[in-house]
Parts: structure tokens; sequence; C-alpha cells
């Protein structure tokens, strides 16, 4: 079993693999060996890239490459209105593509954990708004493809 930080810093490769893949065309297989040669688990330009699990970030990147287009229309139904997923930045984009597909097809993994995962990735690139996006958008995902496990956990406390 792979520990939580290995699995934290194969979400991020797949983030950082993902959006290479969309701003240069590359396909996954290049990006797979790419990121598995030079950059997971050393130390590249002054940075050092944590060891990952690996099994975990093949799967991920693999998974939304395969499963893109049920992912984008999920996002889009949970982005506002006239914000179709094509005008979010790139980085933002492999973000909320990846959380979509942990949350649609890992169903291993506790919605909670993508979420808050997801959000702490957001918080590596981003100052702004853009965390507290990824978290709306991924937890009305989550309402959408996991409800009942997101009721269970709110249903335990008393209303006032």
């Amino acid at each position: 079993m792979a520990k939580p930080a290995e699995r934290s810093a194969a979400r991020l490769a797949a983030v950082q693999a993902l959006y290479q893949m969309d701003v240069s065309g590359k396909g996954v297989i290049d990006a797979l060996a790419e990121f598995e040669a030079f950059w997971i688990g050393r130390e590249v330009e002054g940075i050092e890239f944590q060891p990952s699990d690996l099994e975990f970030f093949r799967n991920i990147l693999s998974g939304v490459v395969q499963n893109q287009r049920p992912i984008d229309v999920k996002i889009d139904k949970a982005l506002a209105e006239g914000w179709p997923l094509k005008r979010i930045e790139a980085v933002l984009r492999a973000i909320l593509r990846a959380g979509a597909y942990e949350l649609m097809f890992r169903k291993d993994v506790p919605a909670r954990v993508v979420i808050s995962e997801y959000v702490d990735v957001a918080h590596g690139f981003y100052h702004e708004d853009e965390p507290g996006l990824v978290n709306a958008v991924l937890d009305t995902l989550a309402r959408d493809v996991r409800a009942g496990e997101l009721e269970k956990k709110a249903a335990g406390h008393p209303k006032r």
C-alpha cells in the first residue's frame, strides 16, 4: 500500500503531465515515459520531485485520457454557466480533470480525500480564487457521482 505522501506526489505529477500534454500535444505514452524517466523522484532545476506511487500516477493519467469526454461533460455541468471547461486555464483544467477522474472512476478513494488533495494541488499553483473554484467544482461533481457517500457523512450531524 502506498503512503499518502506518495499518492499526493502522484496526483501532482499527473496534473503536471496532463498540463504538458494539453499545451504540447504529446500523447499519454510520451508523457508517462518522460515523467517516469526525468521527473518523478528526481531534482530538476533545483526543484525536488517527490517519489510517487507510480501505478497510481499511471492510472490517473491514462484514466483521464481514456475517459476525457465523460469527464469534461461532468466538469462542464459543474462549472458556472457561461464558463465551459475549454475557457479554463490549462493547469486548472488539468487539476479538475484529474480530480473528476478520481471521483468518477476511483471509488476506492473517499470523495472528501479527492477534493482535499486537489484543492492542495491548486494551492501549489494559485494564490487567488482558483483553489476555491476547484473545491466548489469537485464538491458539486462528487454530489452528482457519489451522492450517497457525501450525504452519509452529513447525516450524522444533528441539525440546529
